[in-house]
This record gives C-alpha cells, sequence and structure tokens, in this order.
C-alpha cells in the first residue's frame, strides 16, 4: 500500500456549509496503516453517498494532542460527524460502508 500522507488532507465537494452538508472530522494518530485506511474509506464513502455535499477534516492527534478531548475521542481512528446534529462518532477504520451509512444516517446512493 502507497503511504499516503493524510495529516494535512482535507477533502471538500466545494459546497458552503449549510444544513445538508456533512461536516466530518476523522481523528487518527499517525500515519498507520488503519489511519490511513480510515481516511480512503471515508473519502470513497461521501465520493459515492454525499457527492457535492461534504467536508472532511483530518486531525492528527500525534501533533495536536489537546484536540482529543472536544470531541471526547477515546480511541482512533474515530469519525465525529459535527453537522448536522446531532453530533455522530464512529470508531474504527470505516471499512463497514453499510455501518458508516447508518451511523451517519445517511440513505445509500441509488
Amino acid at each position: 500500500m502507497e503511504m499516503t500522507d493524510i495529516r494535512a488532507s482535507v477533502a471538500s465537494s466545494g459546497a458552503e456549509p449549510s444544513h445538508d452538508v456533512q461536516i466530518l472530522r476523522l481523528y487518527i494518530a499517525g500515519q498507520t496503516p488503519k489511519s490511513i485506511k480510515a481516511f480512503a474509506n471515508l473519502k470513497k464513502i461521501c465520493e459515492e453517498h454525499l457527492t457535492g455535499k461534504y467536508r472532511i477534516e483530518v486531525i492528527d492527534l500525534i501533533q495536536n494532542p489537546q484536540l482529543a478531548a472536544g470531541d471526547q475521542i477515546l480511541a482512533v481512528p474515530t469519525l465525529v460527524r459535527r453537522l448536522p446534529e446531532p453530533v455522530r462518532r464512529i470508531i474504527g477504520d470505516l471499512s463497514h460502508t453499510e455501518r458508516v451509512l447508518v451511523g451517519l444516517d445517511v440513505r445509500p446512493a441509488s
């Protein structure tokens, strides 16, 4: 697997934040294979099911450990949906697409 630097990665649909845009934060701990897989899985899910309606922020807790407290992060990788409310958390590498969609309250694209 090619090691991709995801620390500074922010994927955006280009959409301005509104009530139908998903604001997602992916908390990772360094460039581990599990972190890279979680980012790749999340990006794929967003491109397939949230086209034009998402923004991803990647937060590396190795570089910014103080940011874990704000979203009550206890394990990594963890995905936090900030908007729309309510806030939702999904722990793991996001490889189970159906579980991620249910967790984000998103209907699968037809």
